[in-house]
């Protein structure tokens, strides 16, 4: 195993109990963000249809307005443009921002607000074209701000779209890092603390066993060493008569000769 694909630790229990930790937190967290991938996934390819079907929507609608221009410029005249920026002091619409949260993944999200118009702003948008051409006008005036409407929503959704494609390429990378990376190299480290521990238990076991044997023969040798001296001694014992001189023990044999030999006459 090349010392590239594991951890450097020193082969130890402890070590082994911290990989299997790491195993278990680096497994979580991939199951976790393979989760969050996908949630994120299936997102985006909602957002990227309704990308598609809200740009076919908008093209329509554009072209429907450009002829509700064009169609008011007719009625109206060719003043329209100088006439419609003179009424209009103040925007009537503007937008507001709100965070949607997917998979801890901020998107925003834009929404159209109407604005409160100025003491005679909205009569006098009203008197527009009131001499002539009224009508084109103020069709023309709702269907772009249908289209504005439109423009709004897709902006919401690309900008949504682009962050998510970000967000999917980062945790992608580290869901494959963890896959391919981090769990094979803690997996390796794992083997070879597990390898080297037990190489130290088969050489602890080798070591106490030549002990066991060297005392035993050490033991036998003394055991023996002990029995030669005890031999040696006894046999370098002076003879001492008096061990064999017991008085109680001692024999008459001229009685025991009398009393059953009858030849003898004393």
């Amino acid at each position: 195993m090349a010392s590239k694909d594991r951890l450097p630790v020193v082969p130890s229990r402890l070590s082994l109990q911290q990989m299997k930790t790491k195993y278990q937190g680096a497994s979580k967290g991939h199951s976790m963000l393979k989760k969050k991938s996908d949630a994120l996934m299936v997102r985006f390819r909602a957002i990227l249809k309704e990308v598609y079907e809200k740009k076919l929507e908008a093209g329509e609608e554009s072209r429907e307005a450009m002829m509700a221009l064009a169609q008011a410029k007719y009625a109206f005249g060719g003043e329209l443009k100088h006439t419609v920026m003179e009424t209009v002091k103040d925007a009537t619409l503007t937008l507001k921002t709100v965070s949607d949260n997917v998979a801890g993944i901020q998107l925003p999200s834009f929404f159209k607000s109407e604005a409160e118009p100025g003491e005679d702003g909205e009569g006098t948008m009203m008197l527009t074209g009131l001499g002539k051409g009224g009508e084109s006008i103020n069709d023309a005036r709702d269907v772009f701000t249908h289209t504005l409407e439109l423009l709004i929503q897709i902006a919401a959704l690309q900008t949504s779209f682009l962050i998510l494609d970000e967000a999917i390429k980062l945790t992608n990378r580290r869901v494959n890092a963890l896959e391919n990376v981090v769990k094979p190299r803690i997996e390796n480290t794992k083997k070879f603390i597990e390898s080297e521990l037990d190489e130290m238990e088969r050489e602890e076991f080798f070591r106490l066993k030549l002990i066991q044997n060297k005392k035993e023969r050490e033991r036998k040798k003394v055991e023996g060493d002990q029995a030669k001296v005890a031999k040696n001694i006894e046999m370098l014992t002076p003879f001492n008569p008096d061990k064999f001189a017991n008085p109680e023990k001692a024999t008459d044999l001229i009685g025991v000769a009398a009393g059953v030999d009858e030849d003898i006459l004393f």
